[in-house]
């Protein structure tokens, strides 16, 4: 703490500045000034100049009149008053919506659609998957649903959420092509074919769907295909590959067959693939041709 200088100088000169009393020393022998009321204003004087000093030193606030010590004090907090739950207002309860599990919910959704139709409306009706919310169209199926041949495609694209098919605009021409240099379509051809989508709704920004939604809807995609129930399943993409065969990497896994519910499976790439990289295309006849072989074997 720093030392206190000598305040004798300081309070004559406020008590000049205030207009109080000149100092001077008194030689009057009936003992001056202080018989006379002069003493009183002196120390008034004197304790505001001190005062005014002190606040002109930054001390300008007053705590206590005495210090304390804390250690000294009782360590227990002070408890707080009790509350009389019954004085309290009644304020009502907000009811809690119970948590869904979205994949149940599907999986119990699907188990009840008794045909195709039934389970087209259980999808149109289903709004656990946030995919809907930015999907124009509801993409289910085209073609024949007696099919020997069931296409899983990928997930729908700008065309084929315009469309509300599974395979639109220049993928469906090329698909058309394709199909029809080995005898199948979805119309006017002597075999007709089925065809899905992985997913029922646009992904936004045309992205994979994350697994989430993957996992919610493959109850409806397994029960598209036990109700369909075709000879031969062909996966064209990657995303139809991982949701029904668990693995990725469609130019790795096209061409070998593979189970899918008990059914044989093709990877195969998809259009779009082949639009973007048009040298694919021998890998794609081949994959028709072996297509077309496995059909003739199932049936003789």
């Amino acid at each position: 703490m720093a030392s206190v200088p000598n305040l004798m100088g300081y309070r004559k000169a406020a008590a000049r500045r205030q207009g109080g009393l000149p100092s001077f020393r008194c030689t009057f022998p009936c003992g001056g000034p202080k018989h006379w009321g002069m003493e009183s204003a002196t120390e008034y004087w004197n304790n505001r100049a001190l005062l005014e000093w002190q606040v002109e030193m930054g001390a300008n606030e007053a705590i206590l009149d005495a210090p304390i010590n804390r250690y000294e004090m009782s360590a227990e907090t002070p408890k707080s008053p009790k509350v009389d739950n019954k004085s309290r207002s009644t304020v009502p309860e907000i009811a809690v919506a119970p948590k869904v599990d979205p994949v149940a919910e599907a999986t119990r959704a699907a188990a009840g659609a008794a045909d195709i139709p039934a389970l087209r409306a259980a999808l149109a009706t289903f709004d656990n998957c946030g995919l809907k919310k930015g999907a124009r169209n509801l993409v289910f199926a085209d073609g024949d649903a007696s099919a020997r041949v069931m296409i899983i495609a990928e997930p729908p694209e700008k065309d084929e959420d315009r469309a509300g098919l599974p395979f639109a605009g220049r993928n469906k021409t090329l698909l058309d092509k394709m199909l029809a240099a080995i005898g199948m379509g979805f119309s006017d051809m002597p075999m007709s074919v089925y065809a899905t989508a992985v997913v029922p709704w646009r992904p936004a920004q045309d992205r994979p769907p994350d697994d989430s939604d993957r996992d919610m809807l493959l109850p409806f995609l397994h029960r598209h295909i036990t109700l369909a129930n075709p000879d031969v399943i062909v996966l064209m993409g990657s995303v139809p590959c991982h949701a029904l065969l668990g693995e990725s990497g469609i130019t790795r896994m096209r061409g070998k067959w593979a189970q899918v519910l008990g059914r044989p499976a093709l990877p195969m790439f998809h259009p779009a693939h082949l639009l973007r990289t048009p040298a694919a295309k021998r890998e794609a006849w081949a994959d028709l041709l072996a297509l077309k072989a496995k059909l003739k074997d199932l049936q003789s």
